[in-house]
């Protein structure tokens, strides 16, 4: 029997994708669950699987194709020589029983077997994780993709990625390599010059001493860490808490034009920042002001691990009210972020720095920090936009106002 594979039914937001890696091609056996091919849009890579066990007939879409939601892009015989006649299946067990046969280490191996979602399995594969170890969360004991992105890796640290092969080149060569733009970086460049010329984008800036929240961070890192199953205890969940504060006393910053009208959101969905290796990504922390610090940090962390590994779904990057961006982590000391559009504002925190400051009359050394809010000066009028950043600096710089919401 043949079978149409198709293309995912993409988002709204979504329009087409492109074929970006077969990993069978015709004629190879295939296996239920078995990874097929990527997807790339311009948002995520998404995965498509075998739908049942046979063998990989015809491939409609080559690398590189352009892609439409639910169209088909292959075709699969169910039922070829990859997978056993279940009438022969069932025998198995029956002629041993009657030889008297004892079963071998290799069939007990296959009783025990972990259950684990293809998604899971993918992912065990890549980060070298033995599925018998790890306990399920899913029904039945199945172990999820969220399972395998929650171990924390054992390994060394990683070593960073070899730089693109160029060919071999004798000593005075010019060489130049000529590669397509991805979907997502591609996207990503339009999206940053429509910015550039629809919106009024202004940046303001303001500098804060770090130095309570990094005594605090300090003297409690470890119990945080030991309390919260292993969270690391960031700047950044301050960050959003002192953030998620400062837009519900401005809520020009937390609002977004559509056409002549002001949406005004009442609530934070504060999206972060995120660096990959294809292009920069924005996952959101969905009603942001009412997580905890641990419970921004653990996000975070996972957010950070599923971008690394291509997993982070268009429903986690979709939406957003207020972004937050950290180039501090690449040694930046000052920027002006670009607007997340239709979002009105964006925050840029940077590289903390010791330099000497005035305090009470005396010349300290203080490690301080630049923050950057660019915003558009359509909706949000300097005022409110310096008003907004002071608010955010106050807190940061005394943490108890973050807890009191003063």
């Amino acid at each position: 029997m043949s079978i149409e594979i198709k293309a995912p039914t993409f988002p709204e937001s979504v329009q087409e994708g492109n074929i970006a890696t077969w990993h069978k091609k015709p004629g190879d056996s295939v296996t239920r669950d078995e990874l097929l091919v990527d997807i790339e849009t311009d948002k995520v890579v998404l995965e498509v699987v075998a739908p049942a066990d046979g063998t990989l007939d015809e491939v409609l879409k080559a690398e590189g194709d352009v892609v439409q939601s639910n169209e088909v892009i292959a075709r699969v015989t169910a039922g070829g020589s990859s997978a056993k006649p279940a009438a022969e299946k069932e025998s198995e067990p029956e002629a041993k029983a009657e030889s008297g046969a004892k079963p071998d280490d290799s069939s007990k191996d296959s009783s025990d077997e972990k259950i684990a979602s293809p998604a899971a399995r993918k992912l065990a594969e890549e980060k070298g994780v033995d599925l018998q170890k790890v306990s399920g969360s899913g029904k039945d004991g199945r172990i999820t993709k969220e399972d395998i992105v929650a171990i924390q890796p054992t390994a060394s640290p990683e070593q960073p990625a070899p730089a693109a092969s160029l060919p071999p080149m004798a000593d005075g060569d010019r060489v130049e390599k000529r590669v397509p733009m991805t979907r997502m970086r591609s996207r990503i460049a339009e999206r940053l010059v429509q910015v550039t010329q629809t919106t009024a984008m202004l940046t303001t800036f303001n500098e804060v001493d770090m130095h309570r929240i990094m005594n605090l961070r300090t003297e409690f890192k470890d119990s945080f860490s030991k309390i919260h199953n292993g969270t690391r205890l960031g700047f950044m969940g301050f960050f959003v808490r002192a953030a998620t504060e400062a837009l519900k006393r401005f809520p020009a910053v937390n609002a977004s034009i559509d056409g002549t009208d002001v949406v005004y959101h009442g609530y934070q969905d504060v999206g972060v920042a995120v660096s990959t290796d294809k292009g920069l990504v924005v996952p959101v922390l969905r009603n942001a002001d009412t997580m905890s610090i641990a419970d921004v940090e653990s996000t975070i962390a996972e957010f950070g691990g599923k971008a690394r590994d291509g997993k982070l779904s268009i429903e986690e990057m979709t939406g957003g009210t207020f972004t937050i961006t950290n180039g501090g982590v690449f040694g930046s000391l000052l920027s002006t972020p670009i607007l997340n559009p239709p979002q009105t504002a964006i925050l840029g925190m940077h590289k903390i720095q010791e330099r000497p400051v005035a305090e009470n009359g005396q010349v300290v050394i203080r490690p301080m920090m630049y923050l950057a809010l660019s915003y558009d000066h359509r909706l949000v009028d300097g005022k409110e936009a310096v008003q907004f950043l002071v608010a955010i600096k106050e807190m940061i710089e005394n943490p108890a106002k973050i807890l009191l919401e003063i």
